[in-house]
């Protein structure tokens, strides 16, 4: 899987909203709605560019899976290179320059003497990724001394527990699954760490001052009493899962537990991300689409030009109007696919869409000129008065962690089962400080 297969896949999914916009746009001219043959076909255009749109960030996200699982087994790295590899001088700042680059032979080449492949860019790809990943233990402990590190890694004997990853049966290193969901909420948030306290305050300015007046050259003006201060804290509270694995599976599978490891994590940022967006604040973060005067009061709530099922023009632009010039340069969209179904539709007074799909690796699709995120835990429930869709810097969400996401392994609790036990733990909260710097997409 490669970049150039997302590029493929985004050309297609281009060509299908292009599609649905010649069937919008033969019924507007016979100003007429669509008949039910073309709406069938308009639905099925519009389920084909979302599919596309998952398989592109499937496989983004499978691409950084099966670093991570390569990053576990380190797996020795070959490279040829003009010289001793022990020898070689590697620049720090140079690889992690490279980090979000696209990877090709010539660049491979300049940087790290790799001879360049024009027969296959994803063996380069690979190459470098592997190459990148051994980097930290390479510059730590030289190239002669790198050693790949030795892992051990739910009850063999079940298969849905993990026995069909047993030999003697071999099997292929991969995991058949659902595809992941996509978490924003960390990603885009202000992260901050609290070591030696049990919560972190955050300053707030109420009240500003008044206008200044205009007086006299020996006069001061009136005495301003307006200007208050006030105070929101962020208490981190504990999130914990435990999974217990057999110690046969563990001899059997060497990378069960690094496997348990990873989907574990995955999970913990599933729930964290439901909290971001509809949790309550009780003991769990406060989330965008909980109206709070802790967070985000209704005050930023928008529903004008919407109707009581539906999102609309005029309601989109009433959100973004709503958001000051300072927060627009660094806001983002965010709806269910459900709201991207019908956002998709719409079109300005002069017949353009306001939806712009993205056609390029990495660049997200476009609304009102705004960057879109799509996530699966957004309100969807169109009816009168919820809430469908946000619109904000999201930098203004803040998130603080007493614990960042740890493992610990129990090798003796479980001896009499023969089974060890594997235990995530993080302490977290998080809550919008800001209100002024999101807007609500709500229905009328």
């Amino acid at each position: 899987m490669s970049f150039l297969q997302a590029r493929e896949l985004r050309e297609k999914r281009a060509n299908a909203i292009a599609n649905a916009r010649k069937l919008l746009e033969t019924a507007e001219k016979e100003n007429r709605d669509l008949s039910q043959e073309e709406q069938q076909q308009w639905d099925g255009y519009h389920d084909e560019a979302a599919n596309l749109k998952e398989r592109v960030d499937r496989i983004e996200r499978q691409n950084g899976l099966d670093e991570e699982m390569r990053s576990s087994q380190r797996p020795p790295v070959h490279v040829q290179s003009s010289g001793d590899v022990a020898n070689l001088q590697i620049n720090p700042d140079a690889v992690r320059a490279m980090s979000d680059a696209e990877v090709i032979p010539e660049a491979l080449h300049r940087a790290f003497g790799i001879e360049a492949d024009e027969e296959s860019v994803l063996r380069q790809e690979r190459q470098y990724r592997i190459f990148q990943r051994a980097m930290p233990d390479w510059i730590a402990h030289g190239f002669r001394n790198y050693r790949p590190e030795e892992l051990r890694a739910l009850q063999a004997e079940l298969d849905i527990s993990g026995g069909y990853l047993r030999p003697p049966e071999q099997f292929i290193n991969e995991l058949l699954k659902n595809v992941d969901d996509i978490t924003y909420i960390r990603q885009l948030a202000t992260t901050f760490t609290v070591v030696n306290a049990d919560s972190l305050g955050v300053p707030t300015l109420e009240n500003d001052p008044a206008d200044a007046d205009w007086t006299a050259e020996l006069a001061t003006g009136s005495e301003d009493s307006s200007m208050s201060f006030g105070k929101r804290s962020l208490h981190p509270h504990p999130l914990a899962k435990r999974i217990k694995l057999s110690r046969k599976l563990m001899r059997a599978v060497p990378n069960a537990e690094a496997l348990v490891r990873m989907r574990l994590a995955y999970k913990f940022g599933i729930t964290y991300e439901k909290a971001g967006m509809t949790g309550n604040g009780a003991q769990q973060p406060l989330g965008i689409f909980v109206a709070s005067s802790d967070g985000i009061s209704t005050s930023r709530d928008v529903s004008t030009g919407n109707t009581t099922t539906s999102i609309k023009v005029d309601g989109l632009k009433e959100a973004k109007y709503t958001l000051k010039m300072q927060y627009r340069n660094r806001a983002r969209w965010m709806f269910h696919r459900d709201g991207i179904k019908q956002v998709a539709k719409l079109k300005d007074g002069e017949g353009q869409y306001l939806w712009a799909e993205s056609v390029r690796v990495g660049e997200p699709d476009r609304l009102l000129d705004l960057s879109v995120m799509e996530s699966e835990y957004v309100p969807n429930t169109f009816t009168s008065g919820n809430y469908v869709g946000a619109l904000g810097d999201f930098s203004y969400y803040w998130i603080v962690d007493a614990l960042t996401l740890e493992f610990q392994l129990l090798n003796e609790l479980y001896a009499e089962t023969n089974q060890v036990g594997l235990i995530g733990r993080l302490e977290s909260d998080g809550q919008p400080v800001l209100e002024e710097a999101f807007v609500r997409v709500k229905l009328a």
